[in-house]
């Protein structure tokens, strides 16, 4: 058994949390298996994962943690120092390292140093084979999910390509990303199915958040209508683009028919819905660009529908994009998905700057590797050079 005496450091946290953070060595799934079995106890009584507590509460734990020594059991002074020590710490902090792989292809970014980053995907993919959509889905499931980051509120997860966020017309049950979720969480024995709090499209690869607490649900709810997370996506698109940095400023107006959904750009409609896409390119290479988005609004298909509507659509598009260039980057470069990734989420979470980073998967990578840059001189760029003279 594992005795702790909760002190002012720990005092109104939830017990899963506080579970986190003393023991941050353990996976999640120890916990949420200890807490489901009742094998842990506050002041005597069974412990519930959302219950709060207060200083001068006792816990018991009856099982043995890997990260606890036998001596260490019983909860004396060197137990104690070992939780204040893990208090301020964040268990995900060590993934930090991973910055520089996965920047290893693009031009780095500082970040500001008011942010916090808690998480980077893993630099792999398990997608990124050479293999057709049925191949692939033949072999879905809650134990090929890639997450990001995992704690006691919420996960994140790197979809991959081709695979529904939820379920829906054309998507074979048990076969989308929330389904999954569900299996995941019923074999971590949660009490709450875990629920996305925002979707990407189907050929869209990034990062989604789940909530595992209704709580925590409806902050993100809130967090998202309030354009309080911040999205950004890395896109190539055909030709190369005017400007190195620009806003596509243009309403979308969403149409259905036996084809499926479309959004129609710019349309005097008091149905259309408004639509704010910033974006600045990250390299310019023969023929394509690739650039970095950040999403003011989110609409279906925004991004795309936006691109396409300038002139410039994203390569594999296959309902806004250029249907014989499709064709020819599958043939020369293996292209064979739509080149849109989810790389970045950034959001304010119980009073830190959350920023969690997730490199492009093999297939894109790819890509990338088999483009030839191209330096294009801005006349701003040439007066600005002149008057540094």
């Amino acid at each position: 058994m594992i005795t702790r005496t909760i002190d002012r450091n720990f005092a109104n946290m939830r017990l899963d949390r506080f579970l986190r953070k003393a023991f941050p060595e353990e996976s999640l799934s120890v916990f949420f298996a200890v807490i489901r079995k009742k094998k842990v106890r506050v002041n005597g009584v069974v412990g519930k994962a959302n219950q709060m507590l207060a200083e001068g509460d006792v816990v018991n734990i009856y099982e043995n943690f890997k990260s606890v020594s036998e001596t260490d059991e019983s909860g004396n002074d060197k137990q104690s120092s070992s939780i204040k020590l893990s208090a301020g710490g964040d268990p995900s902090s060590s993934n930090q390292n991973n910055a520089t792989k996965q920047d290893a292809w693009i031009p780095s970014e500082q970040s500001s140093s008011r942010m916090t980053v808690t998480g980077f995907a893993k630099n792999k993919s398990t997608w990124g084979k050479s293999t057709s959509a049925a191949e692939k889905q033949a072999h879905w499931g809650a134990h090929e999910l890639e997450f990001v980051i995992q704690n006691e509120d919420y996960v994140i997860i790197n979809k991959p390509s081709g695979l529904a966020s939820q379920p829906g017309s054309g998507t074979r049950p048990g076969e989308s990303l929330v389904e999954y979720l569900w299996e995941w969480g019923k074999n971590e024995g949660l009490d709450f199915k875990p629920t996305i709090a925002h979707r990407l499209d189907q050929e869209t690869s990034g990062m989604i958040i789940a909530a595992l607490h209704g709580d925590t649900l409806r902050d993100f709810t809130r967090l998202i209508r309030e354009h309080e997370v911040d999205k950004y996506y890395f896109a190539l698109v055909k030709g190369n683009l005017k400007k190195d940095r620009g806003t596509i400023n243009e309403s979308l107006l969403r149409t259905d028919n036996a084809k499926g959904s479309k959004m129609l750009v710019g349309q005097d409609d008091e149905k259309a819905q408004k639509a704010i896409t910033h974006y600045r390119v990250k390299q310019h290479y023969e023929g394509y660009d690739l650039v970095k988005i950040k999403l003011e609004t989110g609409r279906m298909h925004q991004i795309r529908a936006h691109f396409a509507s300038i002139g410039h659509p994203l390569l594999g598009d296959t309902r806004y994009g250029d249907f014989a260039l499709n064709r020819e980057v599958k043939k020369q470069f293996g292209l064979n998905r739509l080149f849109l990734h989810s790389c970045r989420l950034e959001f304010n979470w119980q009073g830190e700057h959350k920023v969690f980073d997730c490199p492009l998967p093999k297939e894109l990578q790819s890509v990338i590797k088999q483009l030839k840059p191209l330096r294009i001189e801005r006349p701003e760029n040439n007066f600005e050079r002149s008057r540094r003279r």
